[in-house]
């Protein structure tokens, strides 16, 4: 039966060492044992262990609590206005909420494991290979013991506190994900629509091409031959951020370029939507939506540096590299009266990510 009960008996073997390497000792490490077996107050005293079990499902059931106030607090201090205090606000109180109710969880668990769970040291042999039946319906047994030492099953304010926490815990991220998108509004029909609002930016017809960020307008024959101009919509310079100046600019940046006239592509460009060889792409990748701000100006080829996307605009900005899936949007542009670039309209397409071309 001894020999039954090893769960260790079929690996002896290999654990002999070779006579030629074997190597006898004098002073062999001797085992230290456990030290002596300290109580706890809570094992000492039923009064003591009371107060355990209550501190720890207090500190459940607060959790809770901190739980559904994170939730009423992204309620309570919403952030549609845009303001940098309600912002703030938002973030404080729902991150104070969030960050108590996991707290009031981590120690509530310490505090149950060190004051109210047995308290006795173990021993266990370690073995490498798929250990015998029997050792393995041991460690079922063992399962079954420590919920019985841990009190799991037994302690029931615990136990349900606990599920009542880690299940709460959740539910402010749950909340969280309506924020995640804009939302529709009287004021914004279609804040919660990404299709129509990628498919409409501030460009207008008649609407000025100004250099970013200081919105001076831009001339014809200030653009230089292989230049590369960051340009954006000249009434953006004007506009406040809780405008929705960030928004705007993400959605009209654009890129101006000069090439010679005939190094434009008759078959791939639309040439009425250009200038003296004056082209103007959208500076938002078809990727993801990363910058593309990068240009080579002997090839004329734009690169976005997040995925190396690679565009011709001597081609209509075609790939021809990289994981972007269509060109780059391109405006169309003129030239007013007094010699500035002007828009001839809006984008005819969504820009940045292909994703929203499926309409």
């Amino acid at each position: 039966m001894a020999h039954e009960d090893d769960a260790l008996e079929h690996e002896r073997a290999s654990w002999k060492p070779s006579p030629g390497l074997a190597v006898a000792v004098t002073d062999p490490v001797q085992n230290p044992e456990l030290p002596p077996h300290r109580a706890r107050m809570t094992d000492k005293d039923p009064a003591a262990m009371t107060r355990a079990v209550r501190t720890v499902y207090t500190l459940f059931y607060l959790s809770v609590a901190a739980s559904i106030w994170a939730v009423a607090a992204y309620m309570i201090f919403p952030i549609e206005s845009g303001r940098i205090v309600d912002i703030r606000n938002n973030n404080l109180f729902i991150g104070l909420g969030i960050a108590l109710a996991l707290l009031a969880i981590g120690i509530g668990a310490i505090h149950w494991s060190k004051a109210v769970m047995s308290d006795k040291e173990f021993v266990e042999p370690r073995h490498a290979t798929r250990g015998r039946d029997t050792t393995r319906a041991a460690a079922v047994q063992a399962f079954a013991e420590a919920n019985e030492e841990s009190g799991f099953g037994r302690r029931t304010m615990i136990r349900n506190s606990l599920i009542a926490a880690v299940a709460a815990s959740v539910v402010p991220g749950i909340a969280l994900f309506r924020g995640l998108a804009p939302q529709d509004t009287p004021l914004k029909p279609n804040a919660g629509n990404p299709v129509f609002l990628l498919s409409h930016t501030m460009w207008k017809k008649g609407m000025r091409l100004a250099h970013d960020p200081e919105g001076t307008p831009i001339r014809a024959a200030d653009i230089t031959l292989g230049s590369a101009v960051h340009v954006i919509p000249e009434p953006l310079a004007e506009l406040s951020h809780s405008d929705g100046y960030l928004e705007e600019k993400a959605k009209a940046i654009v890129l101006l370029m000069r090439l010679l006239p005939e190094q434009l592509n008759p078959e791939t460009n639309k040439l009425d939507w250009t200038y003296d060889g004056i082209v103007a792409y959208s500076k938002v990748c078809t990727h993801v939506g990363c910058p593309v701000a990068l240009y080579e100006q002997q090839t004329h080829h734009l690169l976005c540096p997040c995925h190396q996307s690679q565009f011709d605009v001597a081609n209509g900005a075609a790939v021809i590299f990289g994981p972007a899936a269509r060109p780059l949007p391109q405006l169309p542009i003129e030239v007013d009266d007094e010699g500035y670039l002007v828009a001839k309209s809006d984008f005819e397409e969504p820009v940045g990510p292909s994703f929203w071309e499926r309409h």
